[in-house]
C-alpha cells in the first residue's frame, strides 16, 4: 500500500513539458507512479482544480542561524519551498572556534540584518567542525537545505584578529585549505566569499574576505576541484563588471572546475545586464561556468542610519558607521560635513544613484510625533519643513537615535518590466534566485519569490509560462547545483511537492512580525493559494497550515549531490 496518493491532478512536473491530469503515488518518501496510480494508499489527497508540481529551490538564503531556532524554515515553507542552499558570501557559520564565534556573530548581525539579540538567544554557537554543524540540524529541519563554507569564517577562525586588515602568510593560506578540505569531507556544498563593498563587519570594516588577495581567492576554490558535488558562490561588487572582475570569476570557476553563481542582476538597465552575463560568456570560453542569480521581483530596500548597511557603501561615508552611534550622531549633527557628505554620496562611487535622499521614503518611525511622515517622501518633507534633503533626513533619524527606517524606491518598478524580468528568467546564463530568505529582516521582502513569479510572472503579467516558471524553480537549479533525485515530479524521485491553486497563487502583503529571539521584528508575508507542501513525501502544509512535521534532509556533498556538469558554449536552456 502507498503512504500517500493525490488524485485529479493538473500535474506540472518541473520539465517544461505541458501540464496533463493524473495521479501521483508515493512511499517511503519517494514518488513510485506519475500518472495512472491504481493501488490503494494510506491517504489520499484530492487535487482537483489544483496544481501539483515539485517543490521549489531557493538557492539563496541565509537561514543558517534561524534553523536553530525556527527549524520549520518560515515564511518559505508556506511558500512551497522545499529545498534551500545557505552558506552564502562567506557568511557560514561553520566551521567556528570559540575565539571567531564573537565576532562572527556581530559580523552576521551587521552585515545581514540579524538582530544580535536574537543570534545570540536563539543560536548555540558551540560547535567548531562543520559536521559538527550539521550534525545538529540532522533530524530537527523541515526542509531539505545545504550549506557552503564561507571564506570569511574560515579566513576568521585560522587567521584570528590579523583576518581583518591584513593578507594571509603562505602558512595561514595552507592552513584555511585544509580546513576547507575538511569541510567538503564532512558535507559542505563548496565555498562562498564576496570582495563586495556593501559588506562591512560589527565594526564598520571590510569583511574579512575583502583583505583577501586574488591568489587567495583561487586556491581556496581550487580546494573544491577535488570534491564531488561542490559549487562556488561569489559577491563581485555592485554595478558594471571590469575585465579584471569577469577574470577573476572565470579564474575562480576554472580552478575549481566547478560551477560558481554570482549574486545578483536585475532588470531595468540593458547595458549593464549585458555586460553582467557577459562573464558567463567569458567563462564558457576557458572552460568555466558562471551563472548570475535573478532577483525574481521589485526590489524596494528598507534601510537605517542605525545598522548602516547600504549607507556605509555611500562614497565617503564608511567612516561613520565605524564609529560607536553616539559618536555617529554628534559628527551627523556638523552641517558642514552634511554638505560634504551629500556632495559625496550624490556624485561619486557605484552607490550614488541610491544616495539621491529627496526620493527616499519614511517607512516607519519610532517616536510618536514623528509618525506624521510615514509614507511620505524626504524630498516632500524638507519642502515643508524648509530644509535640504539631507538635512530632513538627518534630522529626523537623529530624533530617534538612527533607527528610523527609509525606503528606497522600487528598483525595477516599472510593470513593463515584467517582460525583461521574465527574459532573464530563461536565460541559460541565470538562475532565478537571490531571496536572501532569513537575511535583512528588517530590510527586503524577496523571501517570497516563488510566489511572485508565479501570481506575478506567471497570473498576472503573463510574461512566462507556467510549465516554464516551475521549470526554472526546480529541475533547473537542481541540476544547476547537482542536487540528487530533486526538482521533478519523476519515479524514484523524491517526494518534494507543492499543490497550489494557479488562480490564485501569490504573495499576501508584508508587514512586520515580532517572532524572533527576544521578541524581535522581522518583515514577514503568508502565501495566498499554496494549499498542501510536502517534503520526503510528509506532509509539512496542510490547508496552509503548518502540520508541525520536520521531515527535511540536511544534505552532504558527494552523497546528496554530484558535481554538476560546466557548460562549454552558450545555447539556449531547453526543456527536458
Amino acid at each position: 500500500m502507498l503512504d500517500l496518493k493525490i488524485i485529479n491532478a493538473r500535474i506540472v512536473d518541473g520539465t517544461g513539458a505541458p501540464a496533463y491530469r493524473g495521479e501521483i503515488g508515493v512511499k517511503d518518501g519517494r514518488i513510485t507512479t506519475v500518472g495512472n496510480v491504481s493501488e490503494e494508499a494510506a491517504e489520499i489527497v484530492d487535487a482537483e482544480g489544483r496544481v501539483v508540481s515539485p517543490g521549489f529551490i531557493d538557492v539563496h538564503t541565509h537561514y543558517d542561524a534561524q534553523v536553530f531556532w525556527d527549524p520549520k524554515i518560515s515564511p518559505s515553507c508556506y511558500h512551497g519551498v522545499t529545498t534551500i542552499l545557505g552558506g552564502f558570501c562567506g557568511f557560514s557559520i561553520a566551521p567556528l572556534s570559540a575565539d571567531a564565534a564573537p565576532y562572527l556573530l556581530n559580523m552576521l548581525s551587521r552585515v545581514e540584518g540579524m538582530p544580535v539579540t536574537s543570534l545570540k538567544e536563539g543560536v548555540p554557537w558551540d560547535w567548531e567542525s562543520f559536521g559538527d554543524y550539521l550534525s545538529r540540524l540532522d533530524g530537527n529541519v523541515g526542509l531539505n537545505m545545504g550549506f557552503l563554507a564561507g571564506h570569511s569564517a574560515i579566513r576568521r577562525v585560522v587567521m584570528g584578529e590579523r583576518a581583518v586588515g591584513e593578507q594571509a602568510t603562505e602558512e595561514e593560506l595552507s592552513t584555511m585549505c585544509a580546513l576547507l578540505k575538511e569541510s567538503l569531507e564532512e558535507g559542505a556544498l563548496g565555498f562562498s566569499s564576496t570582495v563586495s563593498t556593501t559588506h562591512n563587519d560589527a565594526d564598520g570594516m571590510p569583511v574579512p574576505s575583502r583583505h583577501a588577495s586574488n591568489e587567495e581567492l583561487i586556491a581556496l576554490a581550487g580546494v573544491c576541484k577535488d570534491h564531488e558535488g561542490t559549487f562556488l558562490e561569489f559577491l563581485p561588487g555592485v554595478g558594471y563588471f571590469s575585465d579584471e572582475t569577469i577574470q577573476l570569476m572565470t579564474d575562480l570557476t576554472v580552478a575549481a572546475q566547478r560551477p560558481l553563481n554570482w549574486n545578483m542582476i536585475t532588470a531595468g538597465n540593458q547595458k549593464l545586464a549585458a555586460n553582467q552575463l557577459s562573464a558567463t560568456d567569458h567563462a564558457r570560453e576557458q572552460g568555466g561556468e558562471v551563472l548570475a542569480l535573478t532577483v525574481p521581483q521589485p526590489l524596494t530596500l528598507r534601510i537605517n542610519m542605525h545598522a548602516g548597511f547600504i549607507f556605509d557603501s555611500f562614497e565617503g561615508w564608511a567612516p561613520l558607521f565605524q564609529m560607536p552611534v553616539s559618536e555617529r550622531m554628534e559628527k551627523l549633527k556638523d552641517k558642514e560635513l552634511r554638505k560634504e557628505l551629500d556632495t559625496l554620496g550624490r556624485t561619486k562611487g557605484p552607490m550614488r544613484n541610491m544616495a539621491q535622499f529627496e526620493k527616499l521614503t519614511v517607512d516607519a518611525t519610532f517616536n510618536a510625533e514623528n509618525k506624521k511622515y510615514e509614507e511620505r517622501t524626504i524630498g516632500g518633507i524638507a519642502e515643508e519643513l524648509g530644509k535640504e534633503p539631507i538635512d530632513a533626513m538627518l534630522d529626523l533619524a537623529l530624533s530617534e537615535d538612527l533607527r528610523t527606517s527609509f525606503r528606497t524606491p522600487a528598483v525595477g518598478g516599472d510593470p513593463s518590466l515584467w517582460k525583461d524580468r521574465a527574459d532573464l528568467w530563461e536565460d541559460d546564463r541565470t538562475l532565478i534566485g537571490a531571496s536572501d530568505a532569513g537575511a535583512h529582516l528588517d530590510m527586503i521582502d524577496t523571501f517570497a519569490f516563488s510566489t511572485n513569479v508565479l501570481g506575478k510572472g506567471v497570473r498576472e503579467h503573463g510574461v512566462i509560462s507556467l510549465e516554464r516558471a516551475v521549470h526554472e524553480m526546480t529541475q533547473v537549479p537542481a541540476e544547476a547545483f547537482g542536487i540528487v533525485d530533486r526538482g521533478l515530479l519523476k519515479s524514484g524521485y523524491y517526494a518534494d511537492i507543492v499543490i497550489f491553486d494557479p488562480e490564485t497563487v501569490g504573495c499576501a502583503d508584508v508587514y512586520m512580525k515580532s517572532d524572533l529571539p527576544c521578541d524581535e521584528p522581522r518583515l514577514y508575508a503568508e502565501s495566498i493559494g499554496i494549499d498542501h507542501v510536502f517534503v520526503n513525501g510528509t506532509p509539512i502544509v496542510r490547508n496552509a497550515e503548518h502540520t508541525g512535521n520536520l521531515p527535511g534532509t540536511v544534505f552532504r556533498s558527494g552523497k546528496d549531490t554530484k558535481t554538476p556538469e560546466l557548460k562549454r558554449e552558450n545555447r539556449s536552456r531547453s526543456a527536458a
